[in-house]
């Protein structure tokens, strides 16, 4: 575990297992997590020999609660920051949900030999806001509920959400686990609340259009049909549109958080897709 500075002073927290000459994988996590989301994933990469990092966002984790720099641009170039100091080359980048976004802008804009393959899972490409181009997004009101309940109730707010659509706790039959409940609410409550609102913005109004189109490596979008937070329909089918280079595994009745929910089908199919 270490930290890298940024150039506005901004400390990235970040984990770093594995062999130093072994094929580096880069995991970024979704709103309002940590590093953390990834400890199952990066021990089954770990395991299968792989060098495994993961960061906390500025404003998130153990990462600096920083007044600025919430929005994609600088979250692209935080990843820079460390994929520099840390010499990576021909890394995976895998993002979920927010860090899918996150993944699209920094891979887009990565010096050449920086990244080999990435992996979309639950991603809010192309983009989650409904406007006259993007007619199948989600209305501006459900964003505002997401900052009227971190600003209103944060901590009932990040009980509410994973105890209901994010891993699809409130579908019939669904077996409820309390032990990632209660993780993704310490997660959440580790980050700061400014960071949190001015997040939503950034996951939501964010066209990743012109990034998924400029990617030249390949990419496998991953998405839950059941995903209640970013909607299978206006994300991943087009998504793959987008992309010069981009394979499309569907996931059906799955929900947002299916590397949590099914991580004993997503680990072999992420890496099956690495060693492809």
């Amino acid at each position: 575990m270490g930290t890298v500075t940024t150039d506005d002073r901004t400390t990235i927290f970040y984990k770093d297992w594995g062999p130093r000459d072994g094929e580096p994988i880069v995991f970024h996590h979704g709103w309002p997590l940590s590093a953390d989301d990834w400890d199952n994933q990066m021990l089954f990469f770990l395991a299968q020999g792989y060098r495994v990092i993961a960061h906390d966002r500025r404003g998130h984790g153990r990462s600096t609660q920083s007044a600025t720099g919430h929005d994609m641009d600088t979250y692209a170039a935080d990843v820079t920051a460390l994929t520099d100091a840390l010499d990576l080359r021909g890394a995976v980048h895998i993002g979920h949900s927010t860090g899918g976004g996150e993944v699209a802008r920094y891979v887009a804009r990565a010096k050449p030999g920086r990244v080999s393959k990435a992996i979309l899972v639950g991603a809010v490409p192309p983009l989650m806001l409904k406007t006259e181009a993007n007619p199948g997004g989600l209305p501006m009101e459900v964003f505002d509920g997401f900052r009227a309940g971190v600003a209103g109730n944060r901590a009932q707010t990040f009980i509410d959400i994973p105890s209901g659509p994010f891993y699809g706790f409130n579908r019939p039959g669904a077996q409820v686990s309390q032990g990632l409940i209660d993780n993704w609410w310490r997660q959440g409550m580790m980050g700061a609340a400014n960071a949190h609102y001015e997040c939503v913005a950034a996951f939501s109004e964010t066209d990743f259009t012109e990034d998924l189109q400029q990617i030249e490596v390949p990419v496998l979008v991953a998405h839950g049909t059941d995903d209640q937070v970013v909607p299978y329909n206006d994300s991943a089918p087009l998504t793959v549109k987008l992309l010069k280079n981009g394979t499309l595994k569907s996931y059906e009745g799955y929900p947002h958080g299916m590397l949590s929910t099914h991580p004993e089908v997503l680990n072999p199919d992420i890496l099956a897709f690495i060693r492809s």
